[in-house]
């Protein structure tokens, strides 16, 4: 079995072992995609929830409304999700560039090729390149999947990317793996399957369904 056979069976019984969230199954706003991104950094996503709830209540989830936002009040609302002084200066800085540069709409960059959108979102201050893709592959579908700490460990340990991979080289190598109508599932049910069974520091190979298509499989309980 090649490496694009075992990436395709894995993908098949992920579909059949593990549920994406019913949310996903739509198209998402992409400036609350951006926000709700900025703000689940390094945040579980209850706390995510949580923060995203009070600002929405303290205010209208546009450009306008939180670029003329006070930050203290921004830092208030997010504060469940941590980091939130980081957080609010990022969301401001995006929310004062989108109104700046492109007239208070992301729809611009979204009709831009998918490098450019990229590069683009990048331009925000604060957003990286997860954050870009995220909010091109659940606003527009464009052909990315974003890699996050989950899908990172969970495609090394599959060895589908080599260990030493950085951000753009695992972004590549499950792209070459899967095909573009799949990245969607692909992103989500790897971050899915690294929360539930594939965890750090300890995977729980002894119930993974992946196993036997897994080169990492069992190493961790071998150890002392």
């Amino acid at each position: 079995m090649d490496q694009k056979q075992r990436a395709a069976t894995v993908l098949r019984i992920l579909k059949e072992t593990v549920a994406a969230p019913e949310w996903t199954k739509k198209k998402q706003n992409p400036f609350r995609t951006l926000v709700t991104t900025i703000i689940s950094q390094n945040t579980a996503d209850r706390n995510t929830a949580r923060a995203f709830e009070t600002l929405s209540k303290s205010f209208e989830i546009t450009p306008e409304a939180l670029a003329k936002a006070e930050i203290g009040e921004v830092e208030a609302a997010i504060k469940s999700a941590g980091l939130y002084h980081a957080k609010a200066k990022t969301i401001k800085g995006a929310a004062a560039c989108i109104l700046e540069k492109y007239h208070g709409s992301l729809q611009p960059i979204l009709l831009m090729p998918l490098e450019e959108a990229r590069a683009a979102l990048r331009e925000f201050p604060g957003v990286g390149p997860k954050t870009a893709d995220v909010v091109l592959l659940f606003s527009t579908e464009q052909p990315t999947i974003p890699v996050d700490t989950h899908v990172n460990r969970v495609a090394k340990r599959l060895e589908f990317a080599t260990e030493k991979a950085g951000y753009e080289e695992v972004r590549a190598s499950l792209q070459t793996l899967f095909d573009p109508e799949d990245y969607l599932a692909v992103h989500l049910l790897l971050i899915a399957h690294g929360r539930k069974t594939c965890k750090a520091p300890r995977p729980l190979c002894s119930q993974c369904p992946l196993c036997e298509y897994c080169p990492s499989c069992g190493k961790w309980s071998k150890k002392p």
